[in-house]
């Protein structure tokens, strides 16, 4: 070792400084885990995006949410709740329906010296559907044949393309339907006149086949039979009508004047665009809230983007119109709205000129109340790009929260979407049970619903029907397994019926394209993902009998295990 210099110990390491050392050490530590904390912060901030809010809001939208039932279709995120859901029905509305005796059978008087000669003379003269006794033989046996809805209006017949047909309307609802609204219904009736001028109904043509009963909504307009009294008519007029002819024209401001004495609100930008349908209203609804709470005009733009979760290109697709969603003569009838290409070309008309004035709004926290005493024409709330402080419903929140309310009741589904709905029912008589089938993503995570593939297949499924749906029964499925071969082995039970049953009433043949495609400047319209799956709710939950998949087909929880008291609650 001669030579070579010994390990000297350095004065970081002698006895008296490895206290200091470790509280170095430590504090060095101490700052590491701070700046770990402060990075992992930034990243969850940078990325967080916040839960659908027509779910984890406040105690208002629970308690709009609660429902008395459990059905699983009804809280689906696909599926949106409108207005009309959650309208009481009105017993005392529907309580006067048109039963046979209340229609008077109108026998023509012969005596025995009327020749035959002049009966069969009758005989051979055209069909008058005019004529009170084809009026109520065709009310008779319509009541008749359809035994499952109760009849509330007649309109009156209108001739048919041939001379011995007749076409009627009415106005009616399933006897068990659990819905506040009414359908319209219009038949061809081929009618037979005998030798001796004895009228009978030879047959009554499909759902929606008497078109030329069909007339537009008229306030004016006499009706044919009806039994109502004037309270209960002023009920009546403020349910839906499904079936009716759809007026949802855009609203034209009469004038320059008319304009300039107009106030306005609109929204503009945010982060809002395709999200979700159940994110969208909740935002909407916020807007239109506050032009109510304002006394103005909500400027709204018709254009949509929906979501890729409806869509099946899996991508989010812009310029869906309103109309195909949702019914926007409603909507215009009950509020007072404008769509945004139509105000912004009257607005640039007629600004300078009337020296009509703009209020911005760029902040969220800015509250209606405060914007209460606003003198301006328009008042313009400008959203940023950061989420979720761009989103429209943050307006809403905190103490506005008690002031504003959103009104649901101004929003109704589409009423062609409701007519297909009502042309499925009508096709299956209004006499069938429905059993929703979750499978899908759910049935192929065995982890958080371990049960759910086992419980809906065809053999476990026949085993749990055969207490609950009597055999022979018609049947409709909603369900989101695509392939319907699947359930095969239910048919030799039941008699099944699923969505694709009734193409034909979308399809480039149907009535729904053709006025969606008007809608559309020409370009036809997708029956798309959110419509299928609003459909399928919609007949799902007109059945007379419905059976859901959780609490009923299977024990799992609908949100995974663990989560039935948390759904529940």
């Amino acid at each position: 070792m001669l030579g070579r210099p010994g390990l000297s110990r350095t004065g970081s390491f002698r006895p008296e400084n490895l206290g200091q050392n470790a509280l170095h050490m430590i504090g060095n530590l101490c700052f590491t885990i701070f700046v770990i904390g402060v990075l992992v912060f930034t990243i969850i901030a940078a990325t967080y995006e916040p839960e659908d809010p027509l779910f984890h809001p406040s105690t208002k939208l629970t308690t709009f949410l609660t429902s008395t039932s459990n059905a699983t279709f009804q809280s689906d995120n696909t599926v949106v709740k409108t207005g009309e859901d959650f309208m009481a029905a009105n017993q005392t509305a529907f309580a006067t329906f048109i039963n046979v005796t209340d229609v008077v059978e109108i026998k023509e008087e012969r005596t025995d010296q009327t020749s035959s000669s002049e009966c069969e003379g009758d005989s051979r003269k055209p069909l008058n559907c005019r004529d009170p006794e084809v009026f109520h033989l065709m009310m008779k046996e319509a009541i008749e044949r359809f035994k499952d809805i109760h009849f509330y209006r007649f309109g009156k017949p209108a001739p048919g393309p041939e001379e011995n047909t007749c076409d009627m309307a009415w106005r009616f609802r399933p006897k068990e339907g659990k819905t506040a609204a009414f359908y319209k219904d219009y038949r061809r009736f081929v009618i037979n006149r005998s030798e001796n001028c004895t009228l009978s109904v030879v047959s009554i043509g499909d759902y929606h086949s008497g078109v030329n009963a069909r007339k537009r909504k008229n306030k004016n307009q006499k009706l044919g039979f009806e039994k109502t009294s004037g309270k209960q008519e002023q009920v009546v007029a403020a349910l839906p009508v499904v079936g009716e002819a759809v007026n949802d024209s855009l609203p034209v401001v009469e004038s320059e004047n008319a304009f300039s004495r107009g106030k306005y609100l609109i929204y503009v930008g945010g982060g809002d665009r395709c999200k979700s349908m159940n994110h969208y209203l909740w935002s909407f609804l916020c807007a239109l809230g506050e032009a109510q709470y304002l006394n103005r005009t909500l400027v709204m733009d018709l254009k949509l983007c929906l979501s890729s979760i409806y869509t099946s290109s899996n991508q989010d697709e812009e310029g869906k119109d309103f109309r195909f969603y949702f019914d926007f003569e409603h909507l215009k009838e009950a509020a007072s709205v404008l769509d945004h290409e139509q105000f912004w070309q009257d607005w640039n008309k007629w600004q300078k000129k009337d020296g009509l004035s703009l209020h911005l709004v760029e902040d969220f926290r800015v509250t209606p109340m405060k914007l209460s005493e606003v003198k301006d024409s328009l008042i313009m709330r400008k959203f940023g790009l950061v989420e979720p402080d761009n989103y429209w419903y943050r307006v809403c929140e905190g103490e506005t929260e008690s002031v504003v309310q959103r009104p649901w009741h101004l929003l109704w589904k589409s009423r062609r979407l409701m007519d297909i709905v009502l042309a499925i029912a009508s096709k299956l008589n209004w006499d069938y049970d429905s059993v929703h089938i979750v499978r899908g993503e759910k049935a192929r995570n065995r982890d958080l619903w371990p049960n759910l593939a086992q419980d809906t297949s065809p053999d476990a499924l026949i085993s749990t029907l055969q207490n609950k749906i009597e055999d022979g029964r018609n049947v409709y499925i909603a369900t989101n397994e695509p392939d319907t071969s699947f359930f095969d082995p239910l048919k030799d039970k039941y008699s099944t019926h699923f969505l694709d049953e009734y193409k034909d009433l979308w399809d480039e043949n149907s009535e729904w394209y053709s006025e969606t495609k008007n809608l559309n400047n020409g370009v036809p319209v997708e029956f798309d993902g959110y419509m299928r799956v609003s459909v399928d709710t919609e007949v799902f939950l007109r059945a007379k009998k419905q059976i859901e998949t959780f609490n009923e087909l299977t024990n799992d929880c609908k949100d995974g295990i663990n989560t039935c008291n948390t759904a529940s609650s």
